[in-house]
């Protein structure tokens, strides 16, 4: 079992090909975190795209990329790099740690508030 971290969820509350949006005042950080299942790999980003004010916890998962619902600008989930246009700037990723049946998110340290 790891203390480190911040437990934001149970596994069971993000279905595959789904995510959720932890709040920055749970996490401490300067943005929501999206926390996103793909296939039973869960990865944590900063919540807004990039590009412009869009939830990307509200966007398309698939094979390691998540889509922007606004305008589909797409990163990859395990680092936040961008992969396509419009979006020009990456988003920050998030450890996620699966404890148990705990999801634990450890903020990317430069995203702290």
């Amino acid at each position: 079992m790891s203390d480190e971290g911040i437990v934001v969820a149970r596994v069971e509350d993000v279905p595959d090909g789904e995510a959720i949006r932890i709040d920055a005042a749970v996490t401490g950080t300067v943005d929501a975190i999206a926390v996103f299942n793909d296939g039973g790999d869960f990865f944590a980003l900063d919540d807004t795209c990039s590009h412009e004010k869009a939830s990307l916890a509200d966007g398309w998962i698939e094979d390691g990329v998540v889509e922007c619902p606004l305008h589909a600008g797409k990163f990859c989930l395990k680092d936040g790099a961008v992969l396509s246009m419009p979006a020009t700037r990456d988003v920050a990723c998030h450890q996620v740690i699966i404890d148990g049946a705990d999801i634990r998110i450890v903020p990317n340290p430069d995203r702290l508030q």
